[in-house]
Order: structure tokens, then C-alpha cells, then sequence
């Protein structure tokens, strides 16, 4: 039985498990299993690859995109440029597990929006994770500028929320949430900017999936924003971790 799953932590927002639960039953794939790993600090994971001798592969979460790479053998180039790593592909070579991260993030952020803006154009990027990166590293390669905006601030490409003000925003056509502010349970929530600059010509990214009309987007669809969720992010992601994973 070839076993796949998802580390993180918590995992209780999860869709991967069910995702894939489903994927298999449909496509009668019976020698798969998905299961979730919730761990609390990172440290655990070379014993979770230890004693799962029949891994194939693991997607990535909240909060270990980055600091999982120091447990890697190899790098795809797309995952090293981006510096995240959402999916992870297990082997043996030499008669031990090698491991070798990917970035299918990047696939499933640009392949859902870039329908939606144009090139030079700018963009903030709310949140500085893992997530994050690859959100920066595709609309990079889109042509867009990007600003990150932090609560706490650490270089000159990153502001602080209090400075995201209605004049800020005429500056900028596209605003991502890569952060999980506004995710489930705490649907009320939301990233704390001056949405009152936000007219119908700002596309609104949300990464975050459940729920699927977050607090965020609701701000934009008041203002007449094109409005995206992370669904399709999501999906497209997840098939292409399996893609890679059977490649």
C-alpha cells in the first residue's frame, strides 16, 4: 500500500485527507492511502519519515513550508527559487529515503489568476509564510511588482498593515491574502488594511478556502472587486502534487 498524507499543524482545516479519500475511490485506485500528520514542531518529522516505510509523498502546510527544507535531499528548481515547499516526494535511493521537495503552490496560484490581472501591474502580498513565496515568485514571473506587507516589517520589501491606507491601495491593483486570517473557525476575522481604497478595477486574491467567502473578499465584493478564492488554487495544486508524485 502506497501511503501519502499532509503535515502541519493544526490540520483540522484541512482538505487534503478527503480530497484524496475521494480522488482514489473515483479513479478505483485501491493500493493509495492519505493520511494527516499533525505535528507540533517540526524536529518530529525525520521520525515521522522513519516510521512510515511505505511513504510516497506528502503535501505541506501551515506552518512548515520553509523550515522543512533543512530535512531535504533535493530541491526542484521551481520549490529552491521560490524558497517553500508544499509537496514532498519520497524515494529510495542507495538503500535509504531520499527526499526531494517541490512547489506546486506556484502551478496552482498562477494557473488561478493570471486569467484575472495584467502584466506591470503591482500587487501586495498580505502575510510573509510559506505561502507567501510562491505567491511572490509567481507574479514575479507574471511581470507584476510585489509588495509584502507584515505586521512586523524586517526589509525594504515589506510594509507594515497600518501603512496599507486608501491612498496606498490606488497604488496597487491586486491585493493576496496568503496569510490565514479569516480562515475557519475564525470567520470573522480579517487582514487589518484600509479597505475603503478598494474600487471595481482591484483584483482580490484569497488563499484561503474555507471559508469560501471570506471576511476579506466580502470587502471587495462591496466595492465591486473581482473577488478569487482558493478552491481552484487548491484543486490544481493537489493534482499536480499527484502528477509529480507519479511521475
Amino acid at each position: 500500500m502506497k501511503q501519502f498524507g499532509l503535515i502541519g499543524f493544526p490540520l483540522s482545516h484541512s482538505f487534503s485527507k478527503n480530497y484524496f479519500t475521494e480522488k482514489f475511490k473515483k479513479e478505483n485506485i485501491s493500493d493509495c492511502h492519505y493520511e494527516l500528520y499533525p505535528i507540533e514542531d517540526i524536529s518530529a518529522f525525520p521520525d515521522l519519515i522513519r516510521n512510515t516505510p511505505n511513504l510516497v509523498g506528502l503535501n505541506v502546510t501551515i506552518p512548515y513550508k520553509e523550515v522543512v527544507m533543512q530535512y531535504l535531499d533535493e530541491l526542484d528548481p521551481i520549490a529552491k527559487e521560490a524558497g517553500a515547499v508544499n509537496t514532498i516526494v519520497a524515494s529510495t535511493k542507495d538503500s535509504r529515503t531520499h527526499l526531494k521537495g517541490y512547489n506546486t503552490d506556484v502551478y496552482g496560484f498562477q494557473n488561478s489568476i493570471n486569467a484575472f490581472v495584467q502584466s506591470e501591474a503591482n500587487a501586495l502580498i498580505l502575510g510573509t509564510g510559506g505561502a507567501s513565496k510562491a505567491v511572490e515568485f509567481s507574479l514575479n514571473n507574471m511581470g507584476i511588482k510585489t509588495t509584502f506587507v507584515s505586521r512586523s516589517p524586517k526589509d525594504d520589501k515589506t510594509i507594515a498593515y497600518t501603512e496599507v491606507t486608501k491612498e496606498l491601495l490606488g497604488n496597487y491593483q491586486i491585493v493576496v491574502n496568503s496569510s490565514p486570517i479569516g480562515m475557519y473557525p475564525n470567520v470573522n476575522e480579517s487582514p487589518d488594511i484600509s479597505y475603503e481604497g478598494l474600487t471595481p478595477t482591484h483584483v482580490l486574491f484569497d488563499l484561503v478556502y474555507n471559508p469560501l467567502e471570506t471576511q476579506f473578499l466580502k470587502e471587495g465584493i462591496k466595492r465591486g472587486s473581482t473577488v478569487i478564492n482558493g478552491l481552484k488554487m487548491l484543486h490544481l495544486q493537489a493534482e499536480k502534487a499527484w502528477e509529480i508524485w507519479n511521475s
